[in-house]
């Protein structure tokens, strides 16, 4: 299929994918999948209703018609998907897709990173929200210690998947004690930390607005310990705010969606495991394509249904929020992180 690229209402391109794999994580985050929400009643998406790989697979070929560049993998947790180095394979075998990456909380991926790596697999994000066991248990309420976090970013890294990226969430209040020790930690290991400012997906986190430890206070600090200068980015519509250190120990980088908005630059499209398509993290519905595809639509009927999609599309919740949180006293409730992958 000849590339037919597609723009939305504020001219935003649609140039990466993130596809969901499966809802189902081991952990229990407490911003993302609470235990008192995702309990041992909770009803997770029976097999039947995730997409094939051979259905993602389809579909990823038509977004790639539109200029999709990068996929990523999500879930859930994507490893608990058995046999993920095959879609590997299969997505690393789409003509323009020049990257694909995968977000783990790593309790599986020292296991598995050579075989991904092998499948086609060219970068890896892993979760570590603290280096301080106690902590970092807290928050996974899973009792997963952070040495086998770690143990798997170096697995990673020996498998080529790197430099690999360190996503650490930071809420203020639980962890934003261990921003200056999880810097010192990664200083000079290769690898980039990156720090995320604690977001309102889904309505399970309880999340609030002064639980936010904002990006440049954090970044503040950081530098007032190890002098940062900034870096361009890497790319058009890269979310994350990057900064190297002055001493040439290595980069880090932020996430603020809170604070600092990226919507207008965003080029982002969002399949959830049981293919509905959502156009924002943020978004209180998504569009069905599991039903069409199932129904025998072909290609060309796909295509047009997720080109009038993104066309429509006028998300841009983040800079919304900065105006209208504080006067939102009930929200939309919106999808989860969970289901739509982060």
């Amino acid at each position: 299929m000849a590339e037919l690229p597609v723009a939305d209402t504020l001219a935003r391109p649609l140039r990466d994918l993130r596809i969901s794999v499966t809802d189902r994580c081991q952990f229990r985050c407490t911003y993302c999948m609470p235990r008192e929400v995702f309990g041992r009643d909770f009803v997770f998406l029976p097999r039947a209703q995730l997409l094939t790989f051979e259905e993602l697979t389809r579909l990823a070929r038509i977004f790639a018609g539109f200029g999709v560049r990068k996929l990523r993998l999500t879930g859930g947790e994507p490893l608990l998907r058995r046999d993920l180095d095959q879609l590997v394979a299969m997505l690393a075998g789409i003509g323009g897709i020049g990257d694909i990456a995968l977000t783990t909380n790593g309790a599986l991926l020292a296991g598995k990173a050579q075989a991904l790596a092998a499948a086609g697999l060219r970068r890896v994000t892993v979760s570590l929200d603290s280096l301080d066991d106690a902590v970092f248990m807290s928050l996974n309420d899973a009792g997963f210690p952070v040495a086998k976090v770690l143990d798997a970013i170096e697995a990673a890294a020996g498998a080529g998947l790197a430099p690999v990226k360190v996503n650490m969430v930071v809420r203020r209040g639980v962890n934003e004690q261990s921003v200056l020790p999880m810097a010192a930690h990664f200083r000079h290991s290769g690898q980039v930390l990156r720090f995320i400012e604690y977001m309102d997906v889904g309505t399970t986190n309880g999340w609030r607005l002064d639980e936010v430890v904002p990006a440049a206070q954090i970044i503040s600090e950081i530098d007032h310990r190890w002098p940062l200068q900034p870096v361009e980015a890497a790319y058009p519509g890269e979310v994350a705010r990057r900064y190297r250190y002055r001493d040439g120990a290595g980069e880090i980088g932020v996430i603020a969606s809170v604070t600092q908005p990226f919507c207008r630059g965003c080029t982002r499209a969002r399949l959830t495991a049981d293919g509905q398509l959502f156009t924002c993290l943020f978004a209180t519905a998504g569009h069905d394509l599991r039903g069409p595809l199932r129904a025998g639509a072909s290609d060309t009927e796909l295509a047009g249904q997720i080109s009038a999609i993104w066309a429509r599309r006028a998300d841009r919740y983040s800079d919304q929020r900065t105006r209208q949180t504080s006067r939102s006293p009930r929200p939309a409730p919106k999808v989860e992180m969970s289901h739509i992958g982060g």
